[in-house]
Formats: C-alpha cells, sequence, structure tokens
C-alpha cells in the first residue's frame, strides 16, 4: 500500500476515535432550544457560553479538590516509587523478584475491592471524606506502576557512574539523591502524569470514600451535576470539557518525557 493510502486511512481511523471528543465541545457550545433538532448541526450555529458560565459558578470547588488531590498523588507516588525502584534495580535487595512480582499482581486487584478496604479502615481511622485519605489510596494504584517505570529505567544507569560516586565517598541516599534521580528525569514525568491521571479520573475510591463530603473531586461534581441537571446538556458537556482540559494539557507537554520513561529498558545496548 502506498504512503498516502495509509495516511489516509490513519486519519480517518483518528477522526473516528477523536469524534465524541468532538461532539463533546460541540454540544457544549450548543442552546438548550437546539439541542433536539434532527438532524443535529454538525456545528454550533448559534453558540453560547452560557454551560461554560454555569460551570465557572458551581464546578471550581470541584476542580480545585481534584488538582490537590492529583498533585498529592504524584508526591506521595514519587516519593515511595522512587527509592523503591532505585533499590530494586542497583541495591539487588533479597527477595527482589519476590516483590516485582507481588507488585504486578497487585495491579489485578479490582479497585472496588481496595475501596472496601479501604473504608473500613478509614472509618476506624476517621480518614472518610478526607482529601488525605483520598491521596493516599489514589497512590495505591499508581505506585505498583511506578516501580516497575524507575526499575526498568533505573536498570539502564551505567554502574560505573554510581562506583564513582561512591569512591568520592557517597552513600547509597547521597548517590540516589545526586545521581540517579536527575538522570532519571523522564521515569519521573512518566510516573508524575500516569499518577495525577489515575487520581484526577478516580471515580471508584472517590465515591467510596468522600461521597457526600465538603470536598469531593471533579469526577463526583459531574456525576452530581448529570443527576440534578440532566435536561442541560450543554452545561454537562461544558463541565466535561473543562474537566478534560488540564489532563490533555499536561499529556501534551510531557509526551516525549512519557515515551522515553516507558520504553526505559526494553532494549539493552
Amino acid at each position: 500500500m502506498s504512503r498516502r493510502f495509509k495516511t489516509a486511512v490513519g486519519l480517518l481511523l483518528t477522526g473516528i476515535m477523536l469524534f465524541p471528543v468532538y461532539w463533546m465541545v460541540n454540544v457544549s457550545f450548543t442552546r438548550d432550544q437546539d439541542m433536539r433538532k434532527s438532524p443535529q448541526d454538525l456545528f454550533p450555529t448559534h453558540g453560547t457560553l452560557a454551560g461554560y458560565r454555569t460551570v465557572l459558578d458551581e464546578q471550581l470547588p470541584y476542580l480545585g479538590t481534584s488538582l490537590v488531590i492529583g498533585l498529592g498523588t504524584v508526591v506521595l507516588t514519587v516519593a515511595l516509587a522512587a527509592p523503591a525502584g532505585y533499590a530494586l534495580a542497583k541495591l539487588r535487595p533479597r527477595g527482589g523478584g519476590l516483590l516485582s512480582f507481588l507488585l504486578l499482581a497487585a495491579q489485578m486487584i479490582p479497585g472496588i475491592i481496595m475501596a472496601m478496604g479501604f473504608y473500613a479502615i478509614y472509618l476506624q481511622l476517621g480518614l472518610l471524606q478526607s482529601v488525605p485519605g483520598l491521596i493516599v489510596a489514589d497512590s495505591t494504584l499508581a505506585v505498583p506502576f511506578a516501580v516497575l517505570i524507575f526499575t526498568a529505567f533505573m536498570s539502564g544507569i551505567p554502574g560505573e557512574l554510581i562506583q564513582a560516586a561512591q569512591v568520592d565517598g557517597a552513600r547509597a541516599l547521597r548517590t540516589f539523591w545526586s545521581v540517579v534521580l536527575p538522570m532519571s528525569r523522564n521515569a519521573v514525568v512518566t510516573v508524575s502524569l500516569f499518577a495525577f491521571l489515575w487520581s484526577w479520573s478516580d471515580f471508584v475510591f472517590a465515591s467510596t470514600l468522600v461521597n457526600g463530603g465538603a470536598h469531593e473531586p471533579i469526577t463526583l461534581g459531574i456525576y452530581h451535576y448529570i443527576g440534578n441537571n440532566n435536561q442541560e446538556w450543554n452545561a454537562i458537556m461544558a463541565t466535561a470539557v473543562v474537566a478534560s482540559l488540564p489532563a490533555a494539557v499536561i499529556l501534551v507537554l510531557a509526551q516525549r518525557y512519557v515515551a522515553a520513561g516507558v520504553t526505559a529498558g526494553a532494549v539493552k545496548d
């Protein structure tokens, strides 16, 4: 097949996959009285920003909470996973293979089962309907994946650099902080991105652990909004667009680091 044909097929498939996103944006600018037109306009010929004004009036607290939870999840995930990945990659602790297997197995546990476990624990500790509790819960989804990413990436760091640092008198912690971590920038960005996206889009933990509290993330904000305003589709879709923007912007900015971080360790010289 010619290159042009392949390009055309690729563009067609991409357009099909992205059409729901376009339709979400289209409906977010459509007036209420135009929602039931048949056929529906492919473009908002009488566009309105009423839905976005409603979102800014009602959804900003949810967005702020999600941002705090996402950043907290990123910090906690990197703080736990980076040293663990370094230990597995370079310090070779006894039982490291078993630990790696357990990390893989942990990712197979359904989220709802973990949510029920957290609910029972948080009920005793008084952490229900709290932002720190949700940050810890969301981190449990990201940490196993993050440790595996850091382990694969740090395994590719030349041992000579670590030995040189040790010769200069640096201990394991100083070597990790001053040598290994700066060289693992791609892995840090990759882990941070996925941790943020998982926490930003989480609904299971949020609906189980903080539902009805004073600090709810945007996923619950959209859920409540749909239930209370099932006729205001422009506002509902505007909420979805606004909620999607932070994740989309971060993904575009970090994509080159993510590609390098995910493929780290796949090829050895």
